[in-house]
């Protein structure tokens, strides 16, 4: 194996807290309520069914930025909530910042010693680019949708990357905190390894709680993949 491939949101960054906190300190500064938790789970909600969207076929290419702000606005009307264009674009801007979870640069920084690091998400890559200097991740390469105008999980994101890296699938390995995703890179014969974040979707969260298959790697966090990996 030569090369380490991560997904990004929920595995690598807390978005749920980090836009709850950010949603919070908006509200400070208006002086309007804003349902923080609420306004963050639902538009996640929104994340899957507009990423399918594209994937079916019933729009043309779109990047997660633009899906973003599309179901926010969405969102907002719903809510009731009224916001001008600017603080609309400054709210979708909530996703270029979002921070690690703390075993995450530690165990990054370990692993780039030994192996090729990359990010494989659906983010679009201005997004990454923020999220990585945001957060302080050491990618060697950012892959994302946006490069192959697919989103996970079609096959052509996964094989895109390695393609790129001019490495065959069984020489990249994908870490993800979602089985799904891993599912989908073992199909095409990629290795795996699972971290669980058991609080990426709060304290409700009733999925992804273990590993679902017997993953190449199974370990509770970066640092310990990393000890799992190098020794």
């Amino acid at each position: 194996m030569k090369a380490i491939v991560f997904d990004v949101f929920g595995t690598i960054v807390d978005w749920r807290s980090s836009l709850i906190h950010q949603f919070s300190e908006l509200e400070k500064e208006l002086g309007i309520e804003l349902p923080s938790e609420v306004l963050t789970d639902q538009w996640r909600h929104q994340y899957a069914p507009s990423m399918n969207r594209v994937r079916q076929g019933e729009t043309p290419w779109v990047g997660l930025d633009d899906l973003h702000r599309e179901s926010l606005v969405k969102l907002l009307n719903q809510q009731g909530i009224a916001l001008d264009e600017a603080t609309i674009d400054r709210v979708n801007h909530f996703w270029h910042q979002l921070d690690p979870w703390p075993d995450v640069q530690r165990g990054l920084q370990q692993l780039k010693e030994h192996y090729i690091i990359a990010t494989l998400t659906n983010g679009n890559l201005s997004l990454m680019v923020d999220v990585a200097r945001y957060a302080k991740l050491p990618w060697d390469m950012v892959f994302c949708a946006e490069l192959f105008q697919h989103y996970k999980p079609d096959p052509e994101v996964y094989l895109g990357a390695c393609r790129l890296l001019r490495l065959p699938p069984e020489e990249v390995m994908l870490c993800a905190a979602h089985n799904y995703d891993l599912r989908a890179a073992r199909a095409l014969g990629m290795k795996t390894a699972f971290i669980p974040r058991r609080t990426e979707y709060g304290p409700q969260q009733s999925k992804d709680l273990e590993a679902e298959e017997a993953w190449d790697f199974v370990a509770e966090d970066l640092v310990a993949l990393s000890e799992r990996l190098i020794g």
